[in-house]
């Protein structure tokens, strides 16, 4: 049995997690081996997330502490663990899904990027989302490219106009 000041610790662990996390997946883990967990909590640290366990009712008091995080109360039944995310929220969308994919646990019950809430079922849509690292270089690929256009579209110019000074200086001495 949990002392209440071992819930306060965990409570307010809980709270720090949530209050610094940009996105957030709530996970039934329920029917996951010992070895499925290990490696699960392996996968998810690997990607600089943190894995949690703790009981529904912490979860949502810790929750109800922090203002712009809301969990639907509906889904905070049976087992529940927690994925932080920090870097990158769609991150552990992905290890999720690759789980799922292979052992159909764990099942996402919610999750919430940056304020968004998705229900469970748009694991897969979450897990398709671009990292914040493809988009950084999606938008500097895209500053880049009107230069890349500028520079090409200069060169060509440039070309013509010495072909064309070109063809004068031979007409001219062909003149002559």
């Amino acid at each position: 049995m949990i002392t209440k000041e071992q819930k306060k610790v965990i409570l307010d662990e809980l709270i720090e997690l949530f209050k610094t996390a940009t996105g957030v997946y709530i996970v039934n883990f329920r029917g996951m081996t010992v070895k499925d967990a290990q490696d699960f909590r392996k996968e998810i640290k690997a990607v600089n997330c943190v894995y949690k366990v703790a009981k529904n009712t912490l979860l949502l008091r810790a929750v109800s502490e922090i203002e712009g995080i809301e969990l639907p109360v509906d889904k905070m039944v049976l087992e529940s663990g927690v994925v932080f995310a920090y870097d990158d929220p769609t991150v552990p969308a992905q290890v999720i899904k690759k789980f799922f994919d292979t052992k159909q646990k764990p099942v996402l019950k919610v999750a919430s990027l940056d304020g968004q809430l998705f229900d469970g079922s748009e694991l897969k849509r979450i897990a398709a989302l671009p990292s914040k690292k493809d988009l950084y270089s999606g938008i500097v690929g895209s500053i880049g490219a009107p230069a890349s256009g500028i520079h090409g579209v200069l060169t060509n110019l440039m070309r013509d106009l010495t072909s064309l000074i070109e063809e004068v200086a031979k007409k001219q001495n062909n003149a002559a």
